[in-house]
């Protein structure tokens, strides 16, 4: 008898425990087996359903902050999480660049206030522990995923070869007489050496007059961030004065 008494304190705790982490508007029923949704409340909520325009409607998520965020990954395995968190919504109270590294995506993205899902396109279960994770990235849900190039490091919205690419801006001073620019503001944007470092596009123009002056330079040394202005295929001299840029790199 002490046994059973026993066991139905610990059933109770344990009940009680599950209800206060997530709360219900009703009790949660198995009857949609073997269809489309793995979560249906139109049944039962919808205005047709229960007359009401506020009763039932809203799913509350708890907030986080994705630029402190580091993801969990000891138990994916495979089997557990095999989709490397592919698809999960958040709701993001951060402002910034998520980090990266152990248990993180190796790219960062630049997030603010909003709904977010994690965007991780692997083939189920072909990646264990914190591999799973290392190729996603957060993206902003139901909304255009604009990025703000600043003179910090920005994370655009575009992956070459599974890539991410970055932005920086600045400006630039020419003499007027020489293809090389005589200084840099705040400084010459330079890009980590690698093997797959790269430059994708620069792109020269002044801020308040409507002129973008080339979508590329004529050459672009990573390492210090020098450049020479013109084409591709020829060097052209600009005439004096100071210009902004914005150049567009892989790691």
């Amino acid at each position: 008898m002490k046994k059973i008494i026993l066991f139905s304190i610990v059933c109770f705790l344990s009940s009680n425990l599950y209800h206060s982490q997530i709360a219900t508007n009703q009790q949660t029923v198995a009857t949609v087996t073997d269809e489309n949704p793995f979560l249906d409340a139109s049944s039962n909520f919808d205005p047709s359903a229960n007359s009401s325009n506020t009763i039932g409607k809203g799913l509350v998520y708890p907030r986080t902050n994705l630029t402190t965020w580091v993801f969990k990954t000891d138990n994916v395995d495979g089997i557990n999480f095999p989709t490397g968190f592919d698809g999960m919504i958040v709701y993001n109270t951060g402002t910034g660049n998520t980090l990266t590294g152990a248990n993180n995506p190796s790219a960062a993205s630049n997030v603010a206030p909003g709904f977010y899902y994690f965007s991780n396109p692997m083939a189920a279960g072909s990646a264990t522990g914190a591999a799973a994770v290392a190729t996603g990235r957060w993206l902003p849900l139901g909304a255009s995923p604009k990025f703000n190039v600043t003179t910090a490091e920005t994370s655009t919205n575009t992956l070459v070869n599974g890539g991410q690419v970055y932005a920086k801006k600045g400006t630039f001073t020419v003499s007027g007489t020489s293809t090389a620019p005589t200084t840099y503001t705040p400084a010459a944007i330079t890009v980590p050496a690698s093997g797959t470092a790269s430059i994708y596009r620069v792109t020269v123009f002044k801020a308040g007059t409507g002129s973008v002056f080339a979508n590329g330079v004529y050459s672009y040394d990573i390492s210090n961030g020098n450049l020479i202005t013109g084409s591709p295929s020829m060097s052209v001299v600009y005439p004096a004065g100071t210009y902004d840029y914005v150049v567009e790199y892989t790691k």
